[in-house]
């Protein structure tokens, strides 16, 4: 069987029916692949034949942009030539202003003069051509010529710009990425609008042949981090690409770590503004999800609507997250090391109320609190399989009412209850989700811990947890900057973020040429005008 790799380096012939045959054999089978055979001239009777994708392409555009300026301009430009004679040597002299005196150019004429669409190229290879029809791209072959015409005719249809469902927001921009990597370019575009934005193409998948844009600001980003970026995702080996995150397993530093090193958003908004930091956007055909590299575990709890409020209300926000992050994490485990082994650290009062609720049940604490927080993890997942309206209220709601009945049939104690349900209200804060997802597993990791050797297994835990995060890194950017290692110029944008007139300088761990977000002489004036008319 052929295909377009068992043809690379194959040049197109100058006999139509050798270059017809060899895309026919190429598209054995393919049923939504046509052919259109024509002639372009009907005294010279040159062939052509046109071949295309139905599901990728336009009929409208093919017959308005292609067929229409070709056959029709060419037959009015033959009715309109003549014959003539020369008085001198009395030879005949051709007018044809259509294929030209020399009919080695009628390919040149036909993409310069004919062609009304925008995207229009020579080819050279079989391959080429093959390649450009799966492209949503239509193939002029013209016969008597070793090359070929591509033309940009999309038809297939893309879904439209709304509001991300994973990210949504009270204030700022509602548009969102769509699974269209030219559509999701321009939103940037209408971001960023220097050419320093810079978006380099490239291919991965041997069969899906994915296109992927690298997208910087040059002299912003790193330039050792562009580099590195592109090396690794050349060297990306697979035959399909379906989404962004096969992207992120091939690329990412540790792809066993239970934290995210490479972040994702569907907000044009974020991506933008991570741009503007120095950091790198990759977009992925056919994928709504836009990977940003490099990551660090303070860009996951920030959420771009913290820059839409003012500096003190986007502080408060980023603090509540932060105190969630350590309620969703401890608070389960803390429970158990206090009620089973280090009985000591509750209050006597507390410790007999507690004693005397628990009197009649079954389980141990630690026993309760595992199981409660496994039924609310099943149906958490129920929850994103069931249909939007009702999921939500099935993984929140569904599980109060599970544990009232358990409550009430004497399995588990309100206490356990409690907790978990605080928990699981703390999870729900986190605006990557891939971070509430690794806060949750570490979680029962840390009740099974805890259960065994009470605070110390806590403390114990915790220490592992905080010797890993310190030893991650993505694409040479510490995981925990700026706070291990300390940047205390960088710490003005991470629990707290202070004004945007006092963020003069870009983050510095990410290592781009331009520290200064704006003119800093400037800036400062500003601000000494500000203190003198206070």
């Amino acid at each position: 069987m052929l295909d377009e790799q068992s043809q690379a380096g194959k040049p197109l012939s100058s006999a139509i029916e050798h270059n017809r045959q060899a895309l026919q054999q190429i598209f054995e089978k393919c049923s939504d692949i046509s052919f259109r055979e024509f002639q372009l001239h009907s005294t010279k009777k040159i062939k052509a034949f046109i071949v295309y994708s139905d599901s990728l392409c336009k009929p409208e555009i093919i017959n308005d942009a292609i067929l229409k300026p070709i056959m029709l301009e060419v037959s009015s430009r033959e009715k309109d030539s003549q014959i003539k004679k020369d008085p001198r040597t009395n030879t005949e002299i051709s007018t044809d202003a259509s294929l030209g005196t020399d009919t080695g150019d009628i390919p040149g004429i036909i993409l310069q003069h004919l062609l009304t669409n925008y995207k229009a190229d020579t080819l050279s290879l079989v391959s080429e051509a093959a390649n450009a029809v799966l492209e949503d791209n239509l193939v002029l072959i013209v016969d008597g010529y070793p090359i070929g015409i591509k033309a940009s005719v999309q038809g297939y249809n893309i879904r439209q710009i709304n509001e991300p469902t994973t990210e949504p927001n009270i204030r700022g921009p509602r548009d969102g990425f769509v699974e269209n990597i030219g559509t999701n370019l321009s939103l940037l575009r209408r971001r960023i609008r220097t050419s320093r934005l810079k978006a380099e193409n490239m291919t991965v998948g041997t069969l899906s042949k994915t296109k992927v844009n690298i997208c910087y600001i040059q002299g912003v980003a790193n330039e050792k981090v562009v580099t590195e970026v592109k090396s690794r995702i050349e060297k990306i080996t697979i035959d399909n690409v379906l989404d962004s995150s096969y992207i992120e397993e091939f690329i990412s530093d540790e792809p066993i770590s239970l934290f995210p090193l490479v972040q994702y958003t569907e907000r044009p908004d974020k991506a933008a503004a991570s741009l503007f930091e120095g950091r790198i956007a990759i977009i992925v055909d056919n994928s709504p999800s836009v990977l940003i590299v490099p990551c660090t575990f303070i860009a996951l709890i920030q959420a771009s609507e913290d820059y839409y409020y003012s500096a003190l209300f986007g502080s408060f926000a980023r603090i509540g997250r932060f105190v969630a992050i350590n309620i969703a994490l401890l608070v389960p485990a803390i429970t158990v090391a206090a009620f089973s082994i280090n009985q000591a650290l509750i209050p006597i009062s507390l410790l007999n109320t507690v004693a005397g609720a628990r009197e009649s049940l079954p389980l141990p604490i630690s026993m309760e609190i595992f199981l409660m927080e496994l039924v609310f993890e099943l149906l958490r997942e129920a929850g994103v399989r069931l249909p939007r309206t009702v999921g939500q209220a099935v993984s929140t709601v569904g599980g109060l009412v599970i544990g009232q009945a358990a409550v009430d049939a004497g399995i588990v104690s309100p206490t356990s209850v409690v907790v978990v349900g605080l928990t699981a209200i703390a999870s729900f804060t986190f605006p990557d989700y891939n971070v509430g997802t690794s806060i949750r597993i570490i979680r029962f990791g840390l009740i099974i811990m805890a259960s065994v050797f009470g605070v110390v297994g806590i403390i114990f835990g915790l220490m592992i947890l905080l010797t890993h995060l310190c030893s991650l890194r993505s694409f040479g950017v510490p995981y925990l900057s700026p706070i291990a290692p300390l940047t205390p110029r960088d710490l003005k944008d991470t629990v707290i973020r202070v004004p945007w007139w006092a963020m003069l300088t870009r983050p510095r761990f990410f290592g781009g040429k331009e520290p200064l977000r704006s003119d800093a002489n400037q800036l400062k004036q500003k601000l000494k005008k500000r203190g003198n008319r206070k």
